[in-house]
């Protein structure tokens, strides 16, 4: 596994040369294919500005199926459904069916708003041992909601971005 010790310190240090003129914090809701997989981003983070550019680090969770596929729904003529495990054939909880893995995230992007039509810029995505850089489109919906929009090598993602 990698050391990105320099990368968090790197940012940790951007963060801190920023004026302190942070317009706060935002989330993100995406649909997102990351990590050979597709699922869904939730993600919160903090804008830094200081003319039309800001600076913005998000911490989030990727969430996506898991790789446990020995559980199943079983349906029943009467319409109940139970959980059931494949391989010995006996009933198991229905939390086993789920088979909902989650991953953590961060990212950092830097963008440029352009008024009126769209934020423009680049980020890198941090998941475990893999980092991903990555372009970034936000067209404003209203004043606060922005649809968004993410691509890179093996990661795209498309949602929303809200600011409070």
């Amino acid at each position: 596994m990698k050391n990105y010790s320099g990368v968090a310190f790197a940012a940790a240090l951007a963060i801190q040369c920023v004026p302190a003129s942070a317009n706060g914090i935002m989330l993100e809701a995406n649909g997102a294919r990351a990590q050979s997989r597709w699922g869904g981003e939730l993600g919160v983070g903090y804008s830094f500005s200081a003319g039309g550019f800001s600076l913005r680090p998000i911490a989030g969770a990727f969430l996506h199926r898991g790789d446990n596929d020995r559980y199943y729904m079983d349906r029943f003529h009467n319409g109940q459904e139970r959980c059931r495990d494949s391989e010995t054939g006996h009933f198991a909880k229905d939390s086993e069916c789920d088979n909902l893995a989650v991953k953590a995230y961060a990212k950092i992007e830097a963008t440029y708003s352009i008024p009126l039509l769209a934020e423009v810029g680049g980020g890198v995505r941090f998941s475990g041992d893999k980092v991903r850089p990555y372009g970034t489109v936000a067209v404003p919906l209203a004043p606060k909601i922005s649809l968004k929009g993410n691509a890179g090598p093996k990661y795209y993602a498309l949602g929303l971005k809200a600011g409070f």
